[in-house]
């Protein structure tokens, strides 16, 4: 890229909407059950590779989390019991109010409670 200026202002734009896409969807996915915070973390990745701003965003990032982490682990088991439990149940109630919303799939058990 250095010995071709001409192809660095769009290839700039190109990984900001590239990362911004990847950050956009792990937004969204977020509350979802599965990887959405790897998923914004991911779209950082891709956007630190042309903009400081995303690389001093992701390295506050991992302090936060590397942070809470530390914070957890040292607390007692009863807490992260606490943690993990509230975890999941609002896992839970994020999966049911999505099908609720959506609708249930055929393949989804009968065993789902759904309000009517």
């Amino acid at each position: 890229m250095a010995a071709r200026k001409s192809l660095e202002a769009p290839y700039r734009l190109g990984v900001g909407l590239v990362g911004g896409l990847i950050v956009a969807v792990g937004i969204v996915a977020i509350p979802l059950p599965g990887p959405g915070w790897l998923i914004v973390f991911a779209g950082l990745f891709v956007l630190a590779t042309e903009f400081l701003w995303a690389e001093r965003l992701l390295e506050y990032a991992r302090r936060q989390v590397q942070g809470w982490t530390d914070w957890l682990g040292r607390q007692p088991v009863v807490v992260r019991v606490a943690v993990a439990v509230l975890t999941a149940a609002f896992v839970y109630g994020v999966v049911v109010l999505t099908l609720h919303v959506t609708g249930v799939p055929h393949w989804v058990p009968g065993w789902v409670p759904l309000w009517h």
